[in-house]
């Protein structure tokens, strides 16, 4: 399978190892991995200092971490992309493999337990509206 293959991540170490997953997966397939960062507000702030003007914003924060998990990743077997995708983490996911034609998106099984599999997880909206096939890796740690 050579391809497109989407992971989510949020600066958690859960996130993370999803992302290590999804970069093993990209390795043994031959496919891109690309890792995505969701923000869902448009909160942007301006900071000058004399003739210096910065930008921060929701969207700024989210590739940044995207790109330091991408760095992370980054093998001389693997190419790996990454970005910052507007809306709700199952949402964006589903957007941006949507967007680049992926073959699968990787999700972390984090939440889906107890309450928060009741209520909903990123893992289970994605597994139900996903384009594409979906990988739930084991990410969660024994209590």
């Amino acid at each position: 399978m050579t391809g497109i293959i989407v992971v989510g991540v949020d600066g958690s170490e859960t996130a993370l190892r999803a992302a290590q997953t999804a970069r093993d997966l990209a390795a043994s397939l031959g496919a891109t991995l690309h890792v995505v960062s969701a923000f869902d507000s448009d909160r942007t702030e301006v900071y000058r200092s004399g003739g210096d003007k910065w930008i921060v914003s929701d969207a700024g924060d989210a590739e940044k971490v995207a790109r330091s998990v991408a760095d992370s990743l980054r093998t001389p077997a693997v190419h790996v992309t990454y970005a910052a995708a507007r809306g709700k983490p199952a949402e964006a996911l589903i957007e941006e493999a949507a967007r680049s034609e992926a073959q699968l998106i990787v999700v972390g099984n984090r939440r889906m337990k107890g309450l928060g599999r009741v209520l909903g997880s990123v893992a289970n909206s994605v597994a139900h509206n996903a384009p594409c096939d979906v990988y739930i890796a084991k990410t969660d740690v024994p209590d």
